[in-house]
């Protein structure tokens, strides 16, 4: 009966964590490295384990530092189970094939660049010295990670599991999914585990949501476990509560209003974009947003968006009073759902009066790139970071105060006001996680993944302290044998 921690260790991305109990293996999780280049040269790597000897996986939410390397998995040979909550399988859906379609760009763009950069080498070569010489052999051409019918191929898998049911995963494994409040569908996973008579509980908080945020449900409290495995992205710090929060959006949406400039928004497509539109329409008013226009410039995030709307029995009791009562477009009358590149295109034309809600969250790629580049320099453009922004991003770059950052390979300098609001954040701040801890008995020990160092080593001091419990910070490929006493101290 042993636990090793794969992924999502010493970074907050890339979660993955292999699971054995007696002659059967399974995965929680298996989700994309993301950061810079290097780190996404990661996700190229072998698997640390035998992929054929996986007998299932188990997903704890549809983000793609989670989701995002299962149509790898597939495409080296696993044919298992997939399970995850029903919300979950809807959005993996859009996400893990929008993620392939991604990876086929990306490969297609670099060889077609390095063809045409041989090319000119080739030209430069036939002339003068070295004529008629011999050509050195031509360097092979990227493969994408992985292609949409591998994605297509991973979405046959999956096994939808509401949540408080407890299922088989393995005859070794049950389990039971409790509601993680972080996106539509995310989930607490709680593991029964039983080998030669022996048995064990294990709880994995996937991501925990921001309580009393606006939208999802706070996280469900959980009571007993022999072994907690806690995600730790802002252990050493708070969200300002959602009240200032309003107050601190609201100051940005006037003052980039006086300076006659537009509002930029790096978001994720799923679970943040939805708490905008959502805030949006529930300050329509108040904050005079009738006197901009607002757009939704990403096609994932439209499609989430309708996936939020099938399931809003899963939504907190405000967000679902207004899903009912009207559809987002009537509830903001301004928005523009852009959906093609040209409409996208279009924006640039717009110098002022927009609030444009763009992906990728960590502006490493999408739409937001381009708006970026046409706004960056203004000092009358304001940017609102809404979410964790991995190491190497652009979107890291920004929240540190670069004063140039690099788009399409050029440096571009930055004059608009940057703001980096944590309430709008999907995950938990540190007292969240401790609150959430607080809520098993007995004190388990307690593994802290899904965090970047200094967050981890406060957190973990932190509950040491507050509740004399035994606190350990995965290191990669971590072996814990669940029969045995942790070997870490209180």
């Amino acid at each position: 009966m042993e636990l090793q921690c794969l992924g999502a260790v010493g970074r907050v991305t890339g979660s993955c964590h292999l699971l054995q109990v007696g002659d059967y293996r399974i995965l929680l999780d298996c989700g994309l490295i993301q950061g810079g280049r290097k780190d996404d040269e990661l996700n190229r790597d072998e698997f640390p384990f035998d992929v054929s000897r996986i007998d299932a996986v188990v997903l704890s939410h549809a983000h793609i530092d989670h989701s995002g390397r299962i149509p790898l998995l597939v495409k080296q040979g696993y044919s298992g189970p997939i399970f995850a909550h029903t919300a979950t399988r809807a959005l993996c859906d859009i996400m893990l094939r929008d993620s392939a379609y991604i990876h086929e760009q990306e490969a297609a763009r670099h060889n077609r660049r390095r063809r045409e950069h041989d090319g000119r080498k080739g030209e430069g070569k036939g002339k003068g010295k070295g004529k008629g010489k011999g050509k050195a052999p031509e360097a092979p051409e990227v493969e994408p990670l992985y292609n949409t019918q591998d994605a297509d191929l991973s979405l046959t898998l999956f096994q939808s599991v509401r949540y408080h049911r407890k299922f088989d995963v393995t005859p070794t494994i049950r389990a039971r999914f409790r509601d993680a409040g972080h996106i539509l569908g995310s989930c607490i996973v709680e593991l029964w585990l039983t080998e030669r008579g022996e048995e064990r509980k294990l709880v994995f908080s996937g991501d925990l949501g921001h309580r009393d945020a606006p939208v999802m449900r706070d996280p469900e409290f959980v009571k007993t476990a022999d072994l907690v495995l806690m995600e730790s992205t802002y252990g050493d710090r708070n969200h300002r509560t959602w009240d200032e929060t309003q107050a601190e959006v609201g100051e940005i949406v006037q003052a980039t209003r006086n300076a006659r400039g537009n509002i930029l928004i790096p978001a994720f497509a799923v679970g943040r974009s939805q708490l905008l539109l959502y805030w949006m329409a529930q300050h329509y008013n108040d904050a005079e947003l009738s006197r901009w226009r607002i757009f939704l410039d990403s096609p994932m995030a439209i499609r989430a968006t309708s996936v939020y709307s099938r399931f809003i029995n899963l939504l907190d009791d405000d967000a679902q009073d207004l899903w009912r009562a009207t559809d987002i477009r009537s509830a903001l009358p301004n928005l523009s759902f852009t959906r093609t590149a040209n409409q996208s295109r279009e924006l640039n034309f717009m110098k002022s009066g927009a609030i444009i809600i763009a992906g990728s969250g960590m502006c490493t790629g999408g739409r937001i790139k381009h708006h970026l580049r046409q706004n960056i320099s203004r000092k009358e453009c304001h940017v609102i970071i809404v979410g964790y922004q991995a190491g190497g991003t652009p979107g890291r770059a920004l929240v540190e105060g670069a004063k140039q950052i690099r788009l399409f390979g050029q440096p571009v300098n930055v004059a608009a006001q940057i703001h980096t609001v944590g309430g709008l954040s999907a995950h938990a701040g540190q007292t969240g996680l401790c609150d959430w801890y607080d809520g098993f008995s007995g004190r388990p020990p307690l593994i802290l993944v899904h965090g970047e160092p200094e967050a981890q080593a406060t957190l973990r001091e932190l509950i040491r302290d507050k509740y004399a419990a035994a606190v350990h910070i995965a290191q990669a490929g971590d072996h814990f044998d669940l029969l045995k006493p942790v070997p870490f101290r209180v």
